[in-house]
């Protein structure tokens, strides 16, 4: 008896497709501007720079994967998303009847560092007020993402990091603040 293929219904033929790791991170960053609270379609227009009023409403146009693939047809950036899906790095799961995008642990295993590297660069270019408004959203990202972006200000041996450290520190919980130490005493050291 042979083995059957794997059946990914309503997939665009994605054979013929090979995406770089640039669009592979484009992609991820994308999406995650709408995991568990949208369908692919969404995912779509973000990437196509769609100028649709719910795009606006949910200021989605600011995401940095925004119009990245403005050049490419609607069909096309179908097939890089269904790529996505096909080789594990998004899936659709349903909420009653509504379809929403997900990462599988493999697109959140790449995505991480993405992020925690996103947030580094907004954290060294930010100026003064962005850098209180960024304590702010700090609250709110995943532990994991939080440890790799301690890990890269540490590594950086930039002091440009020291005072937000600190001002951070006093903020956070504890399992968060012996992790901000840690990366301060890597650049202190």
């Amino acid at each position: 008896m042979s083995k059957k293929n794997k059946k990914h219904h309503g997939l665009s033929d994605v054979r013929h497709i090979t995406l770089k790791d640039e669009d592979i991170k484009v992609i991820l960053r994308a999406a995650d501007e709408i995991i568990f609270q949208a369908d692919k379609s969404l995912l779509i227009q973000i990437l196509e720079g769609s100028k649709d009023t719910e795009i606006l409403e949910l200021k989605l146009d600011e995401c940095p994967s925004y119009s990245y693939y403005d050049e490419m047809t609607t069909d096309e950036i179908t097939a890089y998303v269904d790529w996505m899906i096909f080789h594990n790095y998004l899936e659709i799961t349903y909420e009653g009847h509504t379809p929403l995008i997900v990462f599988t642990e493999k697109g959140w295993e790449t995505y991480k560092p993405i992020c925690a590297d996103e947030l580094f660069h907004k954290i060294l270019e930010s100026d003064d007020s962005e850098k209180k408004e960024l304590l702010i959203l700090l609250k709110d990202v995943n532990r994991q993402v939080i440890t790799l972006l301690l890990n890269q200000i540490g590594e950086s041996q930039n002091d440009n990091f020291v005072d937000f450290l600190k001002k951070w520190e006093a903020k956070e919980a504890k399992k968060v603040r012996v992790k901000i130490k840690g990366a301060l005493n890597k650049l202190i050291d």
